[in-house]
């Protein structure tokens, strides 16, 4: 994955995703889901990164 400031590229199938139209799942290995989120690609669900959102 290669990623400006609001736009990533997927991995896996090579969309241009914006920040705002990825798929916010939950996280895994035990993070903690209030501070964490996991952003996945709306094509093919993939995960492109995984980002802090708590304080």
């Amino acid at each position: 994955m290669t990623a400006r400031d609001d736009t990533m590229t997927c991995a896996t199938c090579g969309t241009d995703v914006d920040l705002e139209d990825a798929r916010r799942t939950k996280t895994m290995g035990g993070l903690d889901p209030t501070k964490w989120q996991t952003l996945c690609c709306p094509h093919c669900g993939s995960r492109l990164k995984t980002v802090y959102v708590g304080e």
